[in-house]
């Protein structure tokens, strides 16, 4: 039996309608940049995070899949599954010192899969992210095993003001990681 057509329509109202702004880069010495991070984020440890993250799609009638991500941590396994649905990026706008997409992304029960694939969501793939998570005010800075550095905020639409903050936060972390707006359609 194959699962009926999805039309998505943007969230609105609410708080849960938040904005990712993000950079990404390649990291050139992991312990270099750890330590430069030490210093320039808030004065607390930073967290690890061994997380498995599922990515499932559900085919759509305009030919884009619609995709969520369902992720759990391996060091707290009684802890909740989270679902984020992650829009299309905004690389149009070049004034913009960051990438910038729709997020939605709310905690949900342990039988997630289950649910996902009774919906008609097919998982495309899978992997387990090992790393740390350090915090700079709303600014999260994530480096994972796979020596990937990921800048991010999320925040409500309309502040474009943080992606300077995040440009100005990037340039204290060269010449370690160059962190840039990457359009993804290049990769391909």
């Amino acid at each position: 039996m194959e699962a009926p057509p999805v039309t998505v329509m943007p969230v609105t109202g609410g708080t849960i309608n938040m904005m990712e702004y993000l950079l990404q880069g390649k990291l050139n010495r992991t312990s270099s940049l750890l330590h430069r991070l030490r210093g320039l984020c808030d004065n607390m440890e930073p967290e690890s995070f061994a997380d498995h993250e599922l990515v499932y799609l559900l085919k759509g009638q305009q030919g884009n899949p619609f995709m969520l991500r369902a992720r759990r941590s391996l060091l707290h396994p009684t802890a909740p599954w989270h679902l984020r649905y992650q829009g299309q990026l905004e690389v149009a706008d070049k004034s913009r010192h960051a990438l910038v997409r729709n997020c939605v992304d709310m905690a949900a029960w342990h039988s997630l899969p289950e649910f996902l694939n009774e919906m008609g969501f097919r998982m495309d793939h899978e992997f387990v992210a090992k790393g740390q998570v350090f915090r700079k005010g709303a600014m999260k800075v994530v480096v994972s095993k796979l020596l990937r550095v990921l800048l991010s905020v999320l925040a409500p639409a309309g502040q474009d003001t943080v992606s300077e903050d995040m440009r100005s936060f990037a340039e204290q972390l060269r010449p370690l990681v160059h962190l840039e707006k990457i359009d993804p359609k290049r990769l391909m």
